[in-house]
């Protein structure tokens, strides 16, 4: 009996589960997400892309409303539906595109 109860405690003293730890800006983008909603998808100067994870099951759509005279961003939609990351970084891309030219943005990688 005291082998099985000292084999049981090394065991659980050897499984240590760890917490995940999110950056406080992905925090601050989840709990605080900028630029949600939808712009209307007939005005010309609207951009709409719809991404999806199917391993994950996050969908997201993004919609830009572009300066047709400059090619300038000027402001940015989103709508995700998904983990706290996917909402977060949806927040994060819609902060990064705003107020960017079109060359500019196309040059932004996944890494």
């Amino acid at each position: 009996m005291l082998r099985q109860l000292a084999s049981k405690r090394l065991i659980t003293q050897r499984i240590q589960i760890l917490p995940r730890f999110y950056h406080e800006k992905v925090i601050d983008h989840f709990n605080n997400p900028r630029n949600v909603g939808s712009f209307d998808k007939n005005d010309p100067a609207v951009g709409t892309g719809l991404v999806g994870a199917p391993a994950c099951g996050d969908v997201m759509k993004l919609q830009i409303k572009v300066d047709d005279t400059t090619g300038e961003i000027i402001d940015a939609r989103f709508k995700t539906f998904g983990c706290g990351s996917a909402i977060a970084s949806s927040s994060v891309a819609t902060e990064w595109v705003k107020g960017k030219q079109m060359e500019e943005v196309m040059t932004i990688k996944n890494t």
